[in-house]
């Protein structure tokens, strides 16, 4: 598998630059009958230095976000490609995606096996905290019971990508902050509130990056997707405030207000 360590100056451009892998990966496909030459995959590894909102792909931000408090500390509201709810990330929160091609692995069509499959590969990437880190829900990784992991896939005809969020040093208090509790729950979340419910995994950085590089094998370096790619997606999505759709809170119309990034 090849690696992508590699964390873009803004996060418009990180959230564009996972669309650009697997667009990369399956436009190749397109033209070479199948083969990319990524049929080995791609891990990619990054982490924002300042917080932000990710929406899902088709969450409802006046639903999910408390728009009030993101806009009062200057939070940006963003959207990404991929399925599920929202997430903070920030400092403290490493994030992680996975190109993964159905061409290697043809069982992973079925989503229920694609989230089993890349949670297991996660779980035993922390050899030492793996007999107390779970999969519970769809695709949640638990320790001890609370969430420090949330994932995301999006999926194409060759290709999909696997992402996912893991907390270490994060500033918890960010999350019942910005996020509103959820209308949707596990039932392992046994309806608790988000302090009760989200934890930090007790892992260095330096330790999870490496865990995750041997787990996934992914010992050849790779370049970044194209620019023009990553600029053309900018231009179509995520400097796009019609992409985020994020209605202005002090705005009774709830018209739609440009991202701050």
């Amino acid at each position: 598998m090849y690696l992508l360590d590699c964390t873009l100056p803004s996060i418009p451009e990180n959230l564009a630059i996972d669309e650009a892998i697997l667009e990369m990966a399956e436009s190749g496909s397109d033209r070479e009958g199948g083969n990319s030459g990524l049929v080995d995959g791609i891990l990619r590894l990054w982490e924002s230095s300042t917080f932000a909102v990710i929406l899902g792909r088709s969450s409802h931000a006046m639903v999910e976000v408390n728009l009030a408090a993101a806009r009062a500390d200057q939070v940006p509201v963003l959207r990404r490609a991929s399925g599920g709810s929202s997430v903070v990330i920030g400092p403290g929160c490493l994030l992680y995606s996975v190109l993964l091609s159905y061409e290697a692995y043809p069982h992973l069509r079925s989503l229920d096996l694609a989230h089993s499959f890349v949670m297991n590969r996660v779980r035993v990437s922390m050899p030492e905290m793996s007999p107390n880190v779970q999969m519970e829900g769809t695709c949640d990784l638990t320790w001890n019971g609370r969430k420090f992991s949330g994932n995301a896939l999006r999926c194409k005809r060759s290709y999909f990508l696997y992402h996912g969020t893991i907390l270490y040093d994060f500033d918890l208090e960010r999350i019942p902050r910005y996020l509103m509790e959820p209308p949707r729950q596990p039932d392992y979340r046994q309806k608790r509130d988000h302090a009760r419910f989200v934890c930090n995994i007790p892992v260095g950085v330096t330790e999870l990056r490496n865990g995750l590089i041997s787990a996934w094998k992914a010992t050849a370096p790779t370049p970044p997707p194209p620019r023009d790619l990553v600029d053309h997606l900018l231009q179509e999505k995520y400097l796009s405030p019609n992409w985020h759709r994020v209605p202005d809170p002090c705005d009774q119309q709830a018209t739609f207000r440009q991202p701050i990034v």
